[in-house]
């Protein structure tokens, strides 16, 4: 089990809600909803006290993160790089995966990573195309070997490193448990496929998302546009406190519903702020929470 797995059922079993707990360890629900969804783990002094508080030793709390950064090398690589001469539209056909990790980075080149702690033969089971033709480039990983989807999908890990002076835009095409954002700046992303949970991190750009899974999406320190557009969904993203944020809903039968502290609350979106969530498609509820 993951810490985040061991705390919540800690919690549960102890009968304490998340606002109990949050309010024992001084820290804001938000930081142990946090936790729980295996977005972060508490710094040294709550670990201690959670620790104490459920019995359970901070070595056994955390064993499994523990084996992971052992591991995190992974056992099985395969990487690609490509060196990019001048701005790019990307067009990303990824296919499925477990985990992309798409983060921007200096220089002038692209790097695939392709990773896995049980894919053996991951070099020739998967193969990395590169298409580069004026303003616009194509990359494509394509399973070969009798490779399936759904195998791809429980075990490989995409790392995706884009030179961030030369990215105009993206389109991604993936089937994804998770996808991870870090410093990227460009005009705009658009994922299409599906995808389980996202997490952005210091992003500026227009970011849009057409999935049909429940979605569950942290959102920190992001400048600009969140579109996500869905087909009788139920999602739920998460903002910083002090985020502001203005909420257009479009499309017919979207209900948008927001939380604080775990409570429902009236609606704490900024009309005129320059950030925006921008909630499209069809029969589809979000829950906007901080």
């Amino acid at each position: 089990m993951t810490f985040a797995e061991k705390i919540k059922a800690a919690r549960k079993t102890s009968g304490m809600s998340q606002e109990t707990l949050a309010e024992k360890l001084g820290v804001s629900r938000q930081a142990v909803t946090k936790w729980e969804t295996g977005r972060g783990i508490p710094d040294v002094d709550n670990m201690m006290i959670i620790s104490n508080l459920f019995g359970i030793s901070v070595d056994e709390f955390l064993s499994h993160e523990k084996e992971a950064i052992v591991r995190k090398g992974y056992l099985y690589e395969s990487r690609t790089d490509y060196d990019i001469d001048g701005w790019k539209h990307f067009d990303l056909k990824l296919g499925g995966a477990r985990l992309l990790k798409l983060k921007g980075v200096d220089g002038e080149k692209i790097g695939v990573r392709l990773a896995s702690n049980d894919l053996e033969s991951i070099g020739n089971d998967f193969k990395v195309k590169i298409d580069d033709i004026k303003n616009w480039a194509e990359i494509e990983i394509k399973r070969q070997n009798k490779m399936t989807q759904a195998i791809a999908k429980e075990h490989l890990v995409i790392d995706l490193l884009v030179p961030r002076r030369f990215v105009s835009d993206m389109e991604i095409e993936i089937n994804c448990s998770e996808v991870e954002i870090r410093d990227v700046v460009c005009d705009r992303i658009d994922f299409k496929g599906k995808i389980g949970k996202l997490d952005i991190d210091s992003m500026k750009g227009y970011v849009t998302v057409d999935s049909n899974l429940d979605m569950d999406i942290g959102i920190s320190n992001y400048s600009g546009t969140f579109g996500l557009n869905q087909v009788s969904a139920t999602s739920r993203i998460s903002v910083p406190n002090d985020y502001e944020f203005r909420t257009i809903v479009k499309g017919i039968g979207n209900i948008v519903t927001y939380e604080s502290n775990g409570v429902e609350s009236k609606d704490f979106s900024t009309k005129h702020a320059e950030n925006a969530v921008e909630f499209n498609g069809l029969k589809s509820e979000l829950v906007i929470a901080r």
